[in-house]
Parts: structure tokens; C-alpha cells; sequence
């Protein structure tokens, strides 16, 4: 089994800050939808996201890409990884609470793994993989309900929205492994992915939801879009970069247990949302199935044995 590098304290910090910028994503959301649709909202956090990594690649000095398949590789991505679980997110937040949209694209992972199973050759699901897939599962059949089964229950489809959100971020995480092929510089891949949305999301927002059909936004909804934008997006991705130079890409993966979290303490201490009995325990189903598909902890135990044993 491959070892995980020990994570030094900084790194530690820096993972629990990335938790709650990509955790405040979702309580930004919420606010930000309360006033205005959720494709201008996708537009605002990538717009004046790529206008704060463009300014940061201006200011490291970095050129921007010029080659055809490194811009293809930006609109994959883009798609995949910002325009659907952007738009699917905050359009299902517009009923469901921060909390449990947070706690459903939690399934992200699961559904990554899947995904590289079907697509590539080189994933393949080990027993604790398909066990932690499980939980998954059992988490959100728990979390949702028997009741949200039925089409007549308004969650339904919101719920299938940010389930949908996961797939897509599963798909990219595969669609994701050219960047390296290309030589990408990742402020530079960051940079792309969220200029290219901006570039494919203006025309729907000019279809379907034209500025001047909304009212001015409040301040409260303007800090928002800044909070989700420069917070939740662009220093977001600076520092799980960062995480993902040092620290490596299991470690880095952490953060998916800690996201539900901060999203929840954030929507229960600011927006008073509250999450039920099922709720709360189809969380703890999929915290669960995450920590089994790490792996980390069934390996601490099985060295321990082994040296008790010794």
C-alpha cells in the first residue's frame, strides 16, 4: 500500500482554511440565490474570479496559454468542473439548505471513483473502495429519505441536482488528469478552467436570465458573489494547489470531510438552518464511506496490530 506523507501543522492549517472557503461556498450560495438567478450567480463567481487569477498570474509574471488543445482542455474543464455543479448547485440551494447540499456533493468522491473504474485503466476498486461506496450509498438513501423518492416531493429534484453536481465534479477529476499531460501550470489551469466558463456561461445568462431583469443586488448579496468569487474560488484554488504540491493528492482529498462541516456550523451559526435525526445520520453514513475509501485509517490499525502483535 502506498505510504501518505505526514502532513506538517501549516499544511494542517491550511487544509481545515480550505474547508471553510470551499464550505462558505455553499453559505455564500444561499445568500447570493435568495436574490438573483442561479446562472448570474455562476457568472459572478467565475467571472470575478478569473479577473483576481488573472491579475495573479500578471503579478507572478506568467504568460497566459496560446495553444489550441491547452484551451480545449480549459473549456473541459470548465464545463465539468465549474458551469454544471456550479449551476446545479445553486439552483437546488434555492430550496434545499447549505447544510445538505453540502453533505450530498460530498458524494463527489464516490462517484470519482466510479468513474475512473468505467474510464480509465489504471483505477480499480479495492474492497475498501467498494465498501466506503456503500456508505456512501446508505448515506444518501438515509439523508434524503423515503419520502424524496416521490417526484411530488419538492426536494426531489433539487436533491438530484447537487447529486448531479458530484457526478459532474467525478467526471472532471478524470477529464482533470491531462492538465499534467499538458505541462499546465496550476494557478494557470485555474486561471483557464473558471475564464472559460465565464466565456460559455454570459450567453445562457443573456438567454435566460438577463441582468435587467433583476432587481440591484443588496449589499448583502453583493459580498456574497465577492465572498464566493475571491474567498470561495480564486484563493481557494491557490491554496489546494499548494496542498496538492506538499502534501500530495490523498492528503489534500481530507478536505472532503471537513467541507460538510464548515458548510453546516456555517449555515447553523449565520442563516439559522437546522439539519434533522435522518439528515445528520445520513452525514455520518458518508463521512463514513469517505474515511473507508482513504483508506488511512484501516492501515493505522492493521500497522498497530502488527506491532502489538510483534
Amino acid at each position: 500500500m502506498a505510504s501518505h506523507p505526514r502532513m506538517t501543522a501549516t499544511e494542517w492549517a491550511l487544509l481545515v482554511l480550505l474547508s471553510l472557503l470551499w464550505g462558505g461556498s455553499f453559505f455564500f450560495a444561499k445568500i447570493a440565490v435568495a436574490a438573483l438567478p442561479p446562472l448570474t450567480v455562476v457568472l459572478a463567481r467565475v467571472w470575478l474570479a478569473a479577473l483576481a487569477l488573472a491579475l495573479v498570474l500578471r503579478w507572478r509574471g506568467t504568460a497566459w496559454p496560446r495553444d489550441g488543445a491547452v484551451w480545449r482542455a480549459f473549456v473541459g474543464m470548465g464545463l465539468l468542473n465549474n458551469l454544471i455543479p456550479f449551476a446545479l448547485l445553486f439552483w437546488g440551494q434555492t430550496v434545499l439548505s447549505s447544510g445538505l447540499a453540502s453533505v450530498l456533493n460530498a458524494m463527489t468522491p464516490v462517484f470519482s471513483l466510479l468513474v475512473a473504474h468505467v474510464l480509465t485503466a489504471d483505477e480499480t476498486l479495492a474492497v475498501h473502495k467498494i465498501v466506503g461506496i456503500g456508505l456512501g450509498i446508505a448515506g444518501v438513501v438515509v439523508l434524503v429519505g423515503v419520502e424524496a423518492v416521490s417526484q411530488a416531493n419538492p426536494a426531489f429534484l433539487p436533491i438530484l441536482a447537487c447529486l448531479g453536481a458530484a457526478l459532474s465534479y467525478g467526471l472532471a477529476s478524470v477529464f482533470g488528469r491531462r492538465f499534467k499531460r499538458l505541462g499546465i501550470d496550476p494557478v494557470v489551469g485555474a486561471f483557464g478552467q473558471v475564464a472559460a466558463t465565464s466565456l460559455m456561461v454570459a450567453p445562457l445568462v443573456l438567454a435566460f436570465a438577463p441582468p435587467w431583469r433583476s432587481a440591484m443586488p443588496d449589499a448583502s448579496t453583493w459580498a456574497a458573489l465577492i465572498g464566493l468569487a475571491l474567498l470561495s474560488t480564486a484563493l481557494a484554488y491557490v491554496l489546494f494547489f499548494r496542498l496538492l504540491a506538499t502534501a500530495g493528492a490523498v492528503n489534500t482529498s481530507l478536505v472532503t470531510l471537513l467541507i460538510p462541516v464548515s458548510a453546516i456550523l456555517l449555515g447553523a451559526l449565520v442563516l439559522g438552518e437546522r439539519m434533522s435525526g435522518p439528515q445528520a445520520g445520513g452525514m455520518v453514513l458518508i463521512g463514513a464511506g469517505l474515511i473507508a475509501i482513504d483508506g488511512r485509517i484501516g492501515a493505522w490499525l492493521r500497522a498497530g496490530l502488527r506491532r502489538s502483535g510483534a
